[in-house]
């Protein structure tokens, strides 16, 4: 079984994680876990070439969500081999729209299933861009599981 595992760091994320390293799973599974970090809104390529103060703050940024992403796809591939020494994990910090580079990845993965938490970002920000899990679960070519955490109403 081919599974991409989606997490951002937040609770809904860990939930999917926890969800995951429970799961009864064939003994040649694969999981890909993704992170995807989303540039700022006001950095974008001609301010940045215009404005050369923008370059610092842009390539701090982007090393910040870099290293951020590396250990949040480290710390749930220890999780889930510490629960299933036989699962073969790789991982991936990548920049770009979750709700693209997530179906991107699981298409070229050939995934059998998607793993994502209920929710990874606040109420405005997904009523301004929709939620991620919604798109997956609407729009990927294999099954989406959607993990909520317990302590929700």
């Amino acid at each position: 079984m081919k599974i991409v595992l989606a997490i951002d760091g937040s609770d809904f994320s860990k939930a999917a994680i926890q969800a995951l390293a429970k799961m009864p799973l064939p003994n040649d599974s694969e999981v890909s876990i993704i992170n995807v970090y989303e540039y700022p809104a006001m950095s974008t390529p001609e301010l940045i070439t215009t404005a050369g103060s923008l370059d610092g703050y842009y390539q701090e940024f982007i090393n910040n969500a870099q290293k951020m992403g590396e250990k949040i796809v480290s710390e749930a591939a220890d999780e889930l081999k510490n629960k299933n020494e036989t699962l073969l994990i790789t991982t991936n910090v990548v920049s770009g729209l979750p709700k693209r580079e997530i179906l991107e990845k699981a298409e070229a993965f050939n995934a059998d299933l998607i793993v994502v938490g209920s929710q990874g970002q606040g109420a405005f920000s997904r009523f301004l861009l929709g939620s991620v899990s919604q798109y997956l679960a609407t729009h990927a070519k294999c099954s989406v599981l959607i993990v909520k955490e317990k302590d929700q109403n």
